[in-house]
């Protein structure tokens, strides 16, 4: 009997972490930090067409984080050249990751500049995260 259940046992926790490994293997995370392309827009504000398209990279970007592909998005509150944006999402790879970050409207249609980055959210509200 305890031969029986050391064998469910090792094969209970075998497949759970091989669960664990392919959900690690789906829950990469990345971050694309995103940079205004016209200073002139943060300083002065966007025009007709770059608030369209200002617009729609919310609205992209709020999607993907009903889809539970975005983790958080925010921006830095200054108006020169520092200022920037980050995108924290989960890709199952690099080219994933691209593609991501390519079709945000805003990096799509040349608003912004974007830059990819590997990323491990570690802490949020204080509480670690694994």
């Amino acid at each position: 009997m305890r031969t029986r259940f050391a064998v469910v046992t090792v094969l209970i926790l075998g497949i759970l972490s091989s669960v664990a490994v392919s959900q690690d293997a789906k829950e990469k995370q990345w971050v694309y930090r995103i940079q205004a392309s016209r200073i002139e827009m943060l300083k002065n504000g966007p025009t007709t067409e770059e608030r369209g398209i200002l617009q729609d990279h919310f609205n992209h970007l709020k999607e993907l984080t009903t889809k539970g592909v975005v983790i958080f998005a925010g921006r830095t509150l200054n108006d020169d050249d520092t200022s920037f944006g980050i995108v924290v999402f989960r890709a199952a790879s690099e080219e994933a990751a691209r593609d991501v970050m390519n079709s945000d409207p805003a990096v799509a249609k040349g608003v912004m500049s974007a830059k990819l980055f590997p990323f491990h959210v570690a802490l949020i509200e204080g509480k670690p995260v694994e």
